[in-house]
């Protein structure tokens, strides 16, 4: 499947653009800006967010009639956010309901509980979008994110890629696609303990999807992993500057094919540290990159034989 197929349902609709006259404010670094927030890209802060939509009103010939109609239209729900929701103890204005008008609502309720699916395929919609929002709250991933993933999902299941998939799988790789697709610095492993599903169930369905709709992931680098590890571990910026220098040098020599790239990072971050007169710990740096002692000081010997 193309890549421009996925894109027909909006599923970049957040494009980014990088601005080079705006550094950071805490570590000068670059800043990108998408549709819904500006973030840095070197140490992740989040510089602007929500930004106030300064499109016309409704027409309306009283400036005291002119509101909003809602909330716009998300991905992230299954009817995109047109839903309505019957109230239970108070009216529009506040006020209490006598005791038969609250029959009256429960009984509506409940008729729009049973009628609420059209079709078992909008009950499963409903719940895989579900998991995605919980999994990228529980990532603390941006919005813009989130429904890129949400949107991933729907075009797996209009596809037909969830027949004999769990729900949760789907969820988890759909999450981990908009993340790798955006250049986030996410694991599979990350990922599956937040949605307890099986890293191997979670990356066959992430194969699944790459293939069948072409995702325009970016390969991951360590120093992608820099700046969170950095936070983890309550890094200084000099030592988290030092760490990504040794990180890019070691991508640009090639050394850094086919490594773990957390595992690469910390061992960055720990010879920086070691450098700057802070002494990390080999069990600290592994244990934030989800790595083994073994694997960092692999890749700390690497990094002292091939970049200075």
């Amino acid at each position: 499947m193309a890549t421009r197929d996925i894109y027909e349902s909006g599923f970049d609709e957040d494009v980014r653009t990088e601005s080079s006259a705006n550094q950071c404010p805490e570590c000068d670094g670059r800043v990108t800006t998408n549709a819904v927030e500006t973030v840095c890209e070197d140490c992740g802060l989040v510089i602007n967010e929500q930004r106030i939509d300064h499109g016309p009103e409704w027409r309306a010939y009283d400036d005291e009639e002119c509101e909003r109609t809602g909330a716009p239209l998300t991905a992230a729900r299954h009817d995109r956010g047109l839903s309505t929701e019957i109230g239970r103890g108070t009216d529009a204005k506040g006020n209490e309901l006598s005791g038969q008008k609250r029959q009256r609502l429960a009984r509506m309720r409940r008729e729009q509980t049973r009628g609420r699916w059209r079709s078992k395929a909008e009950r499963n919609l409903a719940h895989g979008l579900g998991e995605v929002r919980r999994l990228a709250s529980a990532l603390e991933l941006s919005n813009s994110v989130r429904d890129q993933a949400c949107q991933l999902f729907r075009s797996a299941q209009n596809e037909d890629l969830l027949r004999g998939r769990s729900i949760e799988a789907i969820a988890a790789a759909s999450v981990y696609g908009a993340c790798r697709c955006n250049g986030l610095s996410r694991l599979v492993d990350d990922v599956s303990e937040m949605a307890r599903v099986a890293e191997s169930r979670v990356t066959n369905a992430y194969k699944t999807l790459n293939e069948e709709l072409g995702l325009p992931a970016e390969p991951v680098s360590p120093s992608m992993f820099v700046p969170r590890l950095a936070s983890d571990l309550k890094c200084p910026n000099e030592i988290r500057q030092r760490a990504r220098a040794l990180a890019e040098q070691a991508e640009e020599r090639g050394v850094t094919t086919g490594v773990h790239p957390a595992g690469f990072a910390a061992a960055c971050l720990y010879k920086a540290g070691r450098e700057e007169g802070r002494w990390l710990t080999q069990s600290e740096a592994a244990d934030v990159a989800n790595a083994s002692k073994a694997t960092v000081r692999a890749h700390r010997d690497t990094l002292e034989e091939q970049v200075a």
